[in-house]
């Protein structure tokens, strides 16, 4: 799971990046972002409506498996950013991992957002 520093906390949170951020869309949803001055590093929120699937368990695995991306492949921005990810195809829950990752780095690197290597997050200091 994504440590808490790295979340949002509350709906009116998210309020800035929906009127002021940015939009990027993949194939599976919307990237929006906004870079965040009064913050030391970025944070992220994850957004899977009902209408994507009726079944709360469903939504939870999505929205797990994008936490767990974001949180293999930390963004390394000189400036704190703000993302939140806005799911629109409930085929997520069953899309292969790998499939899954290049897609959202994908819309990382299209936002203008750096992608601190693999190799380099798992290593333990």
């Amino acid at each position: 799971m994504l440590a808490r520093a790295y979340r949002f906390h509350g709906h009116s949170s998210l309020r800035y990046v929906y009127a002021r951020g940015q939009a990027v869309r993949g194939a599976y949803g919307v990237l929006k972002y906004a870079p965040n001055p009064r913050r030391k590093q970025w944070r992220a929120a994850i957004v899977v409506s009902r209408k994507v699937h009726k079944s709360a368990v469903i939504r939870n695995r999505i929205r797990r498996r994008l936490y767990e991306v974001l949180r293999t492949s930390i963004p390394a921005t000189a400036s704190p950013t703000d993302l939140v990810f806005v799911v629109h195809s409930s085929a997520v829950a069953d899309v292969p991992s790998v499939q899954l990752r290049q897609t959202i780095q994908v819309q990382l690197v299209k936002a203008g957002i750096e992608l601190v290597p693999h190799a380099i997050v798992n290593k333990k200091e």
